[in-house]
């Protein structure tokens, strides 16, 4: 079985706790430890969203216990090597992750709603962080209730709730990634019980939703969903998927001609698709469309692709750079990346701010925005000039493969 490729990143989050003394009050026996940690927090936490490292070391009379869970073992494994070169005794209590027992071996899964809503905790009234669509794979790494805590393929880390994510076996997986897909393509659509216009609707489709394609019934496709329900989808508004990918150009005007198609759509915090957008979800669908993974949030895409301008001049700029905005670094402050854009041509930018909409870099003009302009920090082109950060769905089988 192959495994779903996730993005090569391996991020963590490390804390430690001592049970009975304050920080400033640690002993000389305990500095090995606190540098180890300290190492491996620097090797292994730049970034939190895309991976789980959650270890406490509590020290007792003898010796060191090490709690948590993580689903990266190599962080974990390295850590424990330098516990032993440095003499530390300790106990590993952490939780590698997947709980495979607790999951009872699901621990892959399929999105089977048009668009499933991931949130930072396991509840509906947590923060929105990112969406996934219909056919999107998942890694599930644990359950906690009715939420299931998923890695998907862009690496980003969330809960999803139970009618978000069809769990999936190995087995069950493999038979799902080897079938035939389907692509909608339209921004918005729908699928219907029959093979007619009247039909009734089984379920509300947004673009990139992938299903299962089962054959053709005149003007429309029968497919059917993750969870084995079946519909019918007007051929106008899908593609069988590897025809879809072929034709895919992945050019400038593609990409420019995209992001035409989801003018006006509203902001969205946590959006990724036709239902609402963030500014890096507006970028990420743009790309997505074109057969591209991006990272999830502007912060992550910022370290993308190639460097082409960081001084405004524009006129270095090929429609598809994506320009990014924020708050430069300091002497006492870091930068922080806080909005993203897609550079379309003529001075001209698109980019998901109250609506998905064009902005003006002319100063002359009457619409110049000035507000962009003033916290501009640099500009990236990952057209062709990113093979780590950005999955290119024409060479990854990430919804379907022919062999296992």
């Amino acid at each position: 079985m192959k495994k779903i490729h996730l993005l090569p990143i391996a991020f963590a989050f490390l804390t430690l706790i001592s049970c009975d003394q304050d920080q400033n009050e640690k002993t000389e026996s305990e500095a090995p430890l606190q540098e180890e940690i300290g190492q491996i927090q620097k090797a292994y936490a730049p970034d939190g969203r895309v991976a789980l490292f959650s270890v406490d070391a509590e020290k007792q009379e003898d010796g060191i216990i090490l709690k948590g869970e993580t689903n990266m073992p190599e962080a974990l494994d390295s850590l424990k090597r330098k516990l032993r070169a440095s003499e530390v005794t300790f106990v590993d209590s952490v939780l590698v992750l997947p709980d495979t027992a607790a999951l009872e071996s699901k621990i892959l899964g399929v999105v089977p709603i048009s668009v499933a809503n991931l949130r930072d905790e396991p509840k509906h009234s947590a923060q929105l962080v990112t969406q996934v669509t219909l056919g999107m794979p998942l890694k599930v790494l644990k359950r906690e209730g009715g939420w299931y805590y998923v890695q998907a393929p862009d690496g980003y880390l969330a809960w999803v709730d139970y009618g978000g994510i069809e769990n999936m076996t190995t087995a069950e997986f493999t038979n799902w990634l080897v079938a035939e897909k389907l692509i909608f393509t339209d921004t918005y659509g729908e699928s219907v019980e029959e093979a007619r216009t009247g039909s009734a609707m089984v379920g509300d489709l947004v673009a990139g939703d992938i299903l299962q394609l089962e054959g053709e019934n005149g003007g429309f496709y029968e497919v059917s969903y993750p969870n084995s329900k079946k519909a019918f989808i007007q051929k106008s508004q899908a593609k069988p998927y590897k025809d879809w990918l072929a034709s895919l150009d992945q050019t400038e005007e593609s990409l420019v001609k995209t992001s035409e198609k989801l003018m006006g759509l509203p902001y969205l915090w946590g959006g990724t698709s036709s239902k609402g957008v963030d500014c890096s979800g507006f970028t990420k669908t743009v790309y997505f469309m074109n057969g591209f993974v991006l990272p999830r949030d502007a912060s992550q895409q910022v370290h993308a692709g190639k460097l082409v301008d960081s001084t405004r001049n524009f006129k270095n700029l090929e429609p598809g750079d994506l320009l990014f905005f924020g708050r430069p670094a300091t002497d006492s402050t870091s930068e922080r990346v806080v909005h993203v854009g897609m550079w379309i041509g003529n001075d001209h930018f698109v980019h998901s701010m109250g609506e998905v909409h064009i902005s003006n870099f002319d100063t002359t003009a009457t619409d110049f925005d000035e507000y962009n302009y003033n916290r501009y920090l640099r500009s990236k082109r990952l057209l062709n000039e990113d093979r780590d950060l950005m999955l290119n769905l024409k060479d990854e089988k990430l919804f379907v493969q022919d062999s296992i």
